[in-house]
């Protein structure tokens, strides 16, 4: 563990080589803000879209949307030094970053939320936070995330799913299939994308191949569903071995779904906190997230999104966020405020369960 009496370098790593760059970098200018510089040093680390790491001013140009080129480059050493990055600028002149105490991944989507710079966190020795290479892989694939839950019994809406090569092979077969097992409508995804990325609400099945073929753009990998008339509910999740979820909210869309444009465009969508939900439902939701968030080993933080059918009040896991959207209008920060942990103090509850699950695992052996 870091000396208390020192600040602690935190690395905050924003942008990438996704569809939800932006995203990110809304998330990092809030959470940037909130941080408490009489505990922490921050470092800014940015990744451009083409997959360019910078810092220093490069970095702080990316952040306010006015990087336009850097001759910096970071490097991970061949032989990891614990806790270190190396900058860059020359053949001849090569140092070493500060060490980072802990890393703050605030990277959605691809090469930030899959469990790829997870690995690279846990090569260079760098305790980080949110959830590890597993339970992000598994977050970031809804396929692979359905299957966790379907062998947790946990509930999830039908579903079928095929690669692009499948549907390039032979698209009357697969449509015959889905023609055959679900009722109009039906929900057409990406399996690896964020913030409704390439999603596509299906009204009648002409629309069908349009929506399979966009997906497609996005992912090697398709999900369809059963569409069903429900209620959105959204339910934070904290900690590693104990977790604890926050109140519910629930989403009333200003568009036909949630989609990218409801989510970060539109105003017109409604956030009810908390969510107006019976005693008895609230703790059903409250239980089911941990439940959900534990299935895939999760950590840190998450976002559980879930549906309550209406007429039934079955309920639904739809997916699990594990970078969810951390700006101060975002449902996973709102939830907690709601919940009675303010912003800033949640942030250093974060880091808290970052560095303690580090901590944990230098107790492993790596060696007989």
């Amino acid at each position: 563990m870091p000396d208390k009496d020192k600040k602690l370098n935190l690395a905050v790593f924003f942008g990438g080589r996704s569809s939800e760059h932006e995203v990110s970098l809304s998330t990092a200018k809030n959470v940037i803000d909130a941080v408490d510089r009489d505990i922490y040093e921050v470092i800014l680390i940015g990744i451009t879209r083409k997959g360019r790491w910078v810092v220093g001013d490069g970095a702080e140009k990316m952040l306010n949307g006015e990087y336009i080129g850097s001759k910096n480059r970071i490097f991970i050493p061949a032989e990891p030094v614990s806790g270190r990055l190396a900058i860059v600028d020359s053949a001849e002149n090569v140092k070493f970053l500060e060490k980072i105490d802990v890393a703050l991944p605030l990277l959605h989507g691809h090469y930030g939320e899959d469990g790829t710079i997870q690995g690279l966190f846990e090569l260079t020795g760098i305790p980080y936070v949110g959830a590890g290479v597993a339970a992000s892989a598994v977050g970031m694939d809804k396929i692979l995330m359905k299957n966790v839950f379907i062998a947790n019994r946990i509930p999830v809406v039908k579903s079928v799913h095929f690669t692009r090569y499948d549907w390039d092979k032979d698209k009357d077969y697969l449509i015959g299939v889905i023609r055959d097992t679900f009722k109009i409508p039906l929900f057409v995804k990406p399996a690896n994308t964020g913030s409704s990325v390439g999603v596509s609400k299906v009204n009648s099945l002409e629309e069908l191949p349009n929506a399979i073929d966009f997906a497609a753009e996005f992912d090697a990998k398709i999900l369809v569903e059963q569409g069903i008339d429900a209620r959105e509910i959204e339910v934070s999740v904290l900690g590693n071995f104990e977790p604890v979820a926050s109140v519910p909210g629930e989403i009333i869309p200003g568009n036909e779904f949630y989609d990218y444009e409801a989510k970060y465009l539109d105003a017109g969508s409604e956030l009810k906190i908390p969510a107006p939900l019976d005693k008895n439902m609230i703790e059903k939701v409250r239980s089911m997230a941990i439940a959900a968030f534990k299935s895939i080993d999760c950590s840190g933080m998450a976002r559980v999104d879930m549906f309550i059918e209406k007429g039934t009040d079955n309920l639904y896991v739809n997916e699990l966020n594990t970078i969810p959207g951390f700006t101060a209008i975002s449902m996973y920060p709102k939830l907690w405020e709601a919940t009675g942990l303010k912003y800033k103090d949640l942030i250093n509850k974060l880091i808290e369960f970052a560095l303690d699950r580090w901590e944990q695992k230098q107790k492993n052996r790596t060696y007989l």
